[in-house]
């Protein structure tokens, strides 16, 4: 009982609703603690950090979804648990001007609803489309979730801006709570009924099984995913992927304005064609990988995108080393960063196919409990990759007096990064598991 399109499409708003809430908390509450209050801008690192890293338990919130066998409920509660983190998040922010252990102490608790809101509502959503979208449209599917996601972080940073102004607390309180309350709505409208079931059977039911015959518990079930070379060869991979992804993200704008000396406006322009090429990318892997004549697999599309990655990252900082002299600097650097942008969307697209593949292929440990694990390894990733590349960024143009030299080491390290993802992605079989009487859970890695 395969998804049709249109309700494909329902769900990709339960994303873009959660990315709404997200860019609120990770974006514009960021602005507000370091332009308007002054603040240090390591306190809403830390706590954007604490968003992520709360997330490890998403195997958690997978397995709760396995054992009663509906996803719904879990995307629902989720989503509440987020809108009300992102209030939280918002009040926690208008009481640093006043009291600033208070204000801390309550954004703790806002930041860390907000990783458990995500984790429960995303792990989720991510297993209903793994179990109930037909093969030859999952890749078309990851890209309608990434691109919603992508559309509800511009839309409500646009929308939110526009109410923002002039700036008040008591304006910044009312509008995240009304984005919130929306968020909530659209979701809830979006996910209704969509969720298919067969006649005394639900799709958790096989997963439920398993996981009782391994011994019933959470820990039995995580052992029995962690047991399988492919879902644990795939976990690497996201980790060290998105690793390296997210280092890339934070660096590119400062990059291009300390060592080939761009304004804010021209560095803005180059991220801007970075995020469209990226879009190309993960559309266009949509479109090729769909129907029975994909042309290619989704491993295939994967290992590609992220070596693609790594040249194109690695020649940034080379002809960053070129000198302004160059004659064709100009005409490569555009082209880099359309390279960049492409393969990065391609592996990201890729690799979400491939998660809902395997996440469907392997019910041994339950499919809730293997997304939860794939989705932890990301937020862990992102969680230190910003704070890592950023770092070491510092430490290096501090000990060298060179920027050039710690941009081209740290695009080094991220350039070696893509390859060994890569190679992970490549040890994940791309042809369906094969299965014994002797060994239900045997696979060819």
């Amino acid at each position: 009982m395969s998804l049709r399109w249109f309700e494909i499409l329902r769900l990709g708003l339960v994303q873009a609703a959660l990315g709404s809430v997200v860019v609120l908390v990770t974006s514009t509450l960021n602005r507000v603690m370091v332009v308007e209050y002054a603040l240090p801008a390591m306190l809403p690192a830390v706590l954007v950090a604490l968003h992520y890293l709360v997330q490890m338990i998403r195997p958690r919130f997978g397995y709760g979804s396995d054992m009663g066998g509906r996803r719904t409920p879990w995307i629902v509660g989720g989503m509440a648990v987020l809108a009300v983190g992102g209030v939280l998040c918002a009040l926690a922010t208008v009481l640093m001007r006043h009291n600033l252990g208070a204000a801390v102490a309550l954004a703790i608790i806002g930041y860390t609803f907000v990783g458990l809101g995500v984790g429960a509502a995303g792990t989720s959503l991510l297993v209903l489309l793994a179990k109930q979208v037909h093969e030859r449209r999952r890749a078309a599917a990851a890209s309608i979730m990434w691109v919603l996601m992508i559309a509800g972080f511009a839309v409500t940073s646009a929308t939110v801006g526009h109410f923002l102004d002039p700036f008040s607390p008591q304006r910044l309180i009312a509008v995240v709570a009304g984005a919130a309350l929306i968020a909530f709505a659209v979701a809830v409208l979006a996910v209704w009924n969509v969720e298919k079931t067969t006649p005394g059977r639900t799709l958790g039911d096989a997963a439920v099984g398993s996981a009782a015959a391994a011994g019933g518990s959470f820990a039995a079930s995580l052992r029995t995913v962690w047991a399988d070379r492919q879902a644990r060869a795939f976990t690497l991979f996201v980790f060290v992927s998105m690793l390296a992804y997210s280092a890339q993200e934070l660096l590119l704008e400062p990059f291009f304005g300390l060592v080939f000396g761009y304004t804010l406006g021209q560095s803005a322009k180059v991220s801007g064609l970075w995020h469209s090429t990226v879009f190309v990318g993960m559309i266009g892997v949509g479109i090729l990988c769909r129907g029975e004549r994909r042309c290619g697999s989704l491993r295939a599309w994967t290992v590609g995108g992220c070596c693609a990655s790594a040249v194109a990252i690695a020649s940034l900082a080379l002809v960053g080393a070129m000198g302004p002299e160059w004659p064709i600097k100009a005409s490569a650097i555009k082209e880099l960063v359309i390279l960049l942008g492409v393969a990065n969307g391609v592996f990201a697209v890729s690799a979400i196919g491939s998660m809902m593949e395997l996440a469907h292929r392997n019910d041994s440990g339950g499919a809730g409990v293997r997304m939860g694990l794939w989705g932890a390894a990301q937020a862990v990733a992102f969680a230190l990759g910003g704070i890592l590349s950023s770092g070491t960024v510092d430490l290096i143009r501090y000990v060298s007096g060179s920027s050039l030299t710690a941009f081209s080491m740290v695009f080094g390290m991220q350039a070696i990064l893509f390859c060994v993802a890569a190679r992970f992605a490549a040890r994940v079989a791309s042809t369906p598991q094969r299965r014994s009487a002797a060994n239900p859970t045997a696979v060819i890695a």
